[in-house]
This record gives structure tokens, C-alpha cells and sequence, in this order.
């Protein structure tokens, strides 16, 4: 089949991080190819339900935080660009244990690059917050630049961007196969066939079928995230209540206040542990799912724990020590995949685009991306 069309890049994959992809090739003036198999946004992957966290403080690992930083200053870009509010602040909180992984974690990344935080003992975490109830001898850190992206808005804007600079994008068309040979690739859709100088793989839970290197590296989870009427709808307003993310005995909790559809939202990272494929997720609700959400908010945020107003079923992609993946393909210098966010990417996007751009253009990036390289699994590292 001869190629449709001729681009200096293609992009798999145009969801959040995909989206950021395609704009910032596209304002640099590349000529730039997204394609999509299901719509611009869409529910079947990792980056619908309204809102996503974004924070300063990074019990994960303190390297994140210089990309946070730049990230932060991306969203801001965008947001002057569009006209629309896509970042919310609203101050975060990280609560756990002294000799946990949360708050010990989140302490270390504030110290090692000087952010503004304050430590509060779970008495002072319930009195700052009433809509809280942290636990005895547990500690919060809270951190003001912490708060949420309008998740699938943001998408929107940075494929406008795209658009505007001369970006294209196509939905609703499934990549068939690709190859890379030497210095060009290929790739083959149901809808046509395309060649581009490189490739950039942001297929989210779709990567590990898209890209064979990763077969073993990728592992999509089945997540589940609720909203529920406030008993006391004052109590978490944007304005009142931080984002949250506790380590609780019942497991690791996050929370977001009352904004864009009705309800506060709450999850619990990692669910109930359901591996799954990125086709074969189980989309259904069960009582399991609720009942687990609502033990967490019951017993940490009972003034919350009204109506079920709405249930959404999205996915993680996990890669084994949950660090993610940013490199080229083995073998394959001009095609660049960034995948396995693990469940705490979003937040990322606006900085990885840029990151992307960078290796497709020119095969390095001046961001610190080490800790994302392929061959920390060849080393056990």
C-alpha cells in the first residue's frame, strides 16, 4: 500500500500524553501526525473522569520534582494560550505514617529541592480540615502548590494548539502495524498507511501490544473511581479542601474536592489489584468496587459519605518498579515510546510532550529522564 501522507513525525496514541506530543512538535513547526483509534477525548483509557491530581510534593521520588516544576509552567502556558482555567490550586496533603512511604517520601522531595511545606500532626491535619479525620499518630504534609487538571480539557486544548500550528490529528483509526527502516517508518492503520523521519508511541494501556519491546514491562490494572454527595457540602469545596492522598491501613486513598460534575471524587490506587488487558478490562461496576471506596471514605472523610452520584472504570499501566518509561526502542533510534505511568502520570503531560519533541528532533532531551531509561530492567535497577 503506498503512504497517504508524509510527515516529519507520527504520533500513536492522543491522550493526554500523546496530546502534548503532537502540540509541541506542531509549535515548532514540524509537520506532526496523531492518530487515535477511539475519539478526541475518550473514556477507554487512563486520563477521563473530570480531574487529575498535580503536586509538588513527590513521595515517588525526589528527581521528579525539577520536571514537576516545568510541567507546572507548561499547564500555565497552555492555559494563557487558550483562555481557559485547566489548573486548580488548592494546596495537597500527604498523610501516613512516620515510617511509611507517603509522608517520609513526600518530606524528603519538599527538603532536597527547598518547597514551601508545613508538617501537622493528624490532631492539627482534622482541625485545619474538618472534612478530614486523619488518624491518631499519623502526619500530614501539606504543600500549597498541590491541587488538579481538568483532565480531558486539557487534551482539548493542546489538540486546538496543535491544530492552530498546522498539527494533524485522526481519530477513530486503529494503527494496523508499523516498521522502522534505518532512518524512516511506517506505519499502517485501517484507514491508510503513513511515513514519517520518527515515531513516537504514547498509547498508554494499548503500548505494550503497539511496541513488542515492552512486552513484559507493561501491566494494565483495572482502576475504579467514585463520586459521592457530601454530607456537609462546605467542607469540600476547592476553596476549603486539598487534594489528599493518604496511606491509610486500608490502603493507599486520594481524594479531590467538589468541582466540574456533582460529588466529591475518591480512588484507591492499585483498586483491588485486577490485572487486565487493555482490551479486556472489565468495564462493569460491582459492589466490590463501591464497598472498597467507601470503607476509606467512611472512616477518613465520613462527612462525604452521601448518594453514589457516579462510578467511572479507567485503567493504570504499570511497569514493574512504577517509574515510567521514556527512552528509544532498543535497536530503533528514531522511534521514542512513553508509557507505564503507573497511575500517577497526568500530571506529567504538558513536560513530556516536550520531552518527546526533543527525541524525536534530535534524539536526546536536555531534561533529566534517567530514571525512565529501558535498560534499568536489563541491570535490575
Amino acid at each position: 500500500m503506498s503512504a497517504n501522507g508524509t510527515y516529519d513525525v507520527i504520533v500513536i496514541g492522543v491522550g493526554g500524553m500523546g496530546s502534548a506530543t503532537v502540540h509541541e512538535l506542531a509549535s515548532r513547526g514540524l509537520r506532526v501526525l496523531g492518530i487515535e483509534r477511539y475519539d478526541v477525548p475518550h473514556e477507554m483509557g487512563s486520563s477521563h473522569g473530570v480531574s487529575r491530581i498535580i503536586r509538588l510534593a513527590y513521595f515517588e521520588h525526589p528527581s521528579y520534582v525539577p520536571l514537576l516544576r516545568r510541567a507546572y509552567e507548561r499547564w500555565r502556558e497552555l492555559e494563557a494560550a487558550s483562555g481557559e482555567q485547566l489548573l486548580h490550586i488548592t494546596g495537597g496533603l500527604d498523610i501516613g505514617s512516620e515510617d511509611g512511604r507517603v509522608f517520609p517520601g513526600s518530606l524528603q522531595s519538599c527538603e532536597e529541592h527547598d518547597l514551601p511545606h508545613e508538617v501537622l500532626t493528624g490532631a492539627e491535619l482534622t482541625r485545619r480540615f474538618p472534612g478530614l479525620r486523619a488518624p491518631e499518630g499519623w502526619m500530614g504534609l501539606h504543600q500549597p502548590d498541590g491541587g488538579f487538571l481538568l483532565s480531558e480539557r486539557c487534551i482539548v486544548n493542546h489538540v486546538f494548539a496543535a491544530q492552530e500550528r498546522g498539527g494533524e490529528v485522526r481519530a477513530r483509526e486503529a494503527v494496523l502495524e508499523w516498521e522502522s527502516t534505518g532512518d524512516r517508518v511506517r506505519v499502517e492503520t485501517t484507514r491508510g498507511a503513513y511515513e514519517a523521519g520518527a515515531l513516537v508511541i504514547t498509547s498508554g494501556a494499548w503500548a505494550g501490544p503497539v511496541a513488542s519491546p515492552l512486552d513484559g514491562l507493561l501491566q494494565p490494572e483495572r482502576q475504579v473511581i467514585a463520586w459521592f454527595q457530601p454530607l456537609r457540602p462546605e467542607l469540600y469545596a476547592p476553596e476549603v479542601c486539598p487534594v489528599v492522598i493518604g496511606e491509610f491501613e486500608e490502603g493507599l486513598y486520594y481524594a479531590l474536592p467538589v468541582f466540574g460534575v456533582p460529588g466529591v471524587k475518591i480512588g484507591r490506587y492499585h483498586h483491588l489489584g485486577e490485572a487486565t488487558t487493555a482490551d479486556g478490562l472489565d468495564r462493569e461496576f460491582h459492589e466490590e468496587d463501591e464497598a472498597l471506596l467507601r470503607l476509606g471514605l467512611a472512616r477518613y472523610f465520613p462527612d462525604a459519605n452521601g448518594p453514589t452520584l457516579s462510578l467511572k472504570v479507567c485503567m493504570f499501566t504499570n511497569t514493574p518498579d512504577e517509574h515510567f518509561i521514556i527512552d528509544a526502542l532498543p535497536g530503533m533510534p528514531n522511534v521514542f515510546v512513553a508509557a507505564g505511568f503507573s497511575g500517577h502520570g497526568f500530571k506529567f503531560c504538558s513536560v513530556v510532550g516536550e520531552i518527546m519533541a526533543d527525541l524525536a528532533m534530535r534524539g536526546e532531551t536536555d531534561h533529566d529522564i534517567s530514571l525512565f531509561r529501558l535498560d534499568r530492567f536489563e541491570t535490575g535497577g
